[in-house]
């Protein structure tokens, strides 16, 4: 085995490891959850280099200024007010999707104008307009932590991977007899999933865009799919209340939570895998355990559907937004609410954590994201300016900046 390349993760803190055996990359994860600002680096790199064989000891000085990286970046504290620096009015119709990459300096948007672009957060410019989709680009996705090829699906019932550096577009995904609604990588760059209208999933081997399985939905439009951290399950969730666990080696179902009364509206692993969070019409969200498939608890039901649901990247707290203009935060060990965010005048359509876990982000359709204080629950800053519905708002993944993407056709930059 020869190692080729170290990458951190900082959502959750911990380095991913590129390898080579037998003439095969792979991908090895190692998970450093209990990192804080106490940890002596010299030595958990040390411990590392003793306790994995990929490492040798040429490598202390490159492990020692990642893990300081990944320490400053996990355990440093920042209250300070985001200020908008660049608006880059994307497409001339609205924007479908956004999603940044890990190294924090791209981004890609979807829109119905038929494209994916991609964007330089260095400079602000557009790189790439990937054009030959035929219809809505509905869903797109970085290879994360790589960050070198991209995943679109559009209503033209076809996905397509493309190269983020050229734009050549490597594979047409064919299979889909409606419209594809999401896409995904799976975690080790192996493997592409996609959900579509016609009431199936699919995958596809990422060297040769072979279609490898069909996942069925028994009649009912999946709305959702992720692969697990280590390539070993994925889920999907569906209109009907149902999240089904799937082998993703022999592509069988292992298992099904069935438990919420309406449709889901999105469903997610923790970090480590151990758990799936759930969010439904219910107006309640519930955690599963991946391994018995037993419903661990359940949120406080609420007379509003719960929209987006996120794990925070300690394994304390789960956040949900909901219609009725509210995100809350839960503890997933009790399942009592720790806060309440109030504020917005409109639905949140998205949450998401500061990488550190202690603040949370929001997109709502009254035009604004806000960020809030995770214990208190109080806002620290409106994020304004877009004049339609910002469906997407997130953290880079070291939280030096946030990017929010609106329905108005811009993405704001704020550092």
């Amino acid at each position: 085995m020869r190692l080729k390349r170290i990458f951190l993760r900082y959502y959750p803190p911990g380095i991913c490891l590129e390898y080579i055996q037998q003439g095969i990359t792979k991908i090895k994860l190692l998970d450093l959850l209990d990192l804080s600002e106490n940890t002596d680096i010299t030595k958990l790199a040390e411990e590392l280099i003793k306790d994995e064989p990929l490492f040798r000891s040429t490598v202390k000085t490159q492990l020692i200024n990642s893990l300081s990286t990944l320490k400053d970046v996990n355990c440093k504290n920042k209250q300070h007010v985001f200020h908008k620096v660049a608006s880059l009015k994307t497409h001339f119709l609205p924007v479908t999707n956004v999603a940044l990459n890990q190294q924090g300096n791209k981004f890609i948007s979807g829109s119905y104008d038929r494209t994916c672009k991609v964007w330089s957060l260095e400079n602000e410019k557009e790189i790439l307009s990937l054009s030959d989709h035929k219809n809505v680009v509905s869903s797109l996705a970085f290879n994360n932590p790589y960050g070198d090829k991209i995943l679109t699906g559009s209503f033209d019932k076809t996905a397509r991977l493309w190269s983020t550096e050229s734009g050549e577009c490597y594979h047409t995904l064919w299979g889909h007899t409606a419209e594809v609604i999401t896409v995904q990588f799976n975690h080790q760059s192996s493997m592409m999933g996609t959900t579509s209208m016609d009431g199936t999933a699919r995958l596809y081997e990422l060297l040769t865009g072979q279609q490898v399985a069909v996942l069925p939905s028994d009649g009912s439009q999946f709305i959702a799919l992720s692969f697990d951290q280590y390539g070993k399950n994925l889920i999907t969730a569906s209109f009907d209340g149902e999240i089904t666990i799937w082998d993703a080696n022999n592509y069988r179902k292992t298992g099904t939570l069935i438990g919420h009364d309406i449709e889901i509206t999105n469903s997610v692993y923790n970090h480590d895998s151990s758990l799936i969070a759930s969010s439904s019409a219910d107006g309640t969200a519930k955690i599963w355990d991946v391994r018995s498939t037993n419903c661990l608890g359940t949120t406080s039901k609420i007379p509003y559907e719960i929209l987006d649901l996120q794990f925070d990247s300690q394994g304390k707290n789960l956040a949900t937004a909901s219609s009725d203009g509210q995100a809350r935060i839960w503890d997933i060990k009790t399942f009592k609410m720790v806060s309440e965010m109030e504020g917005h005048k409109d639905p949140i359509l998205k949450v998401s954590f500061s990488p550190s876990g202690n603040r949370l982000l929001t997109a709502s359709m009254d035009c604004t994201g806000r960020l809030w204080n995770v214990e208190t629950g109080s806002c620290l800053q409106v994020l304004d300016g877009h004049s339609d519905s910002v469906f997407f708002s997130q953290f880079s993944a070291n939280g030096d900046f946030i990017l929010t993407a609106s329905k108005d056709g811009a993405c704001h930059m704020w550092r």
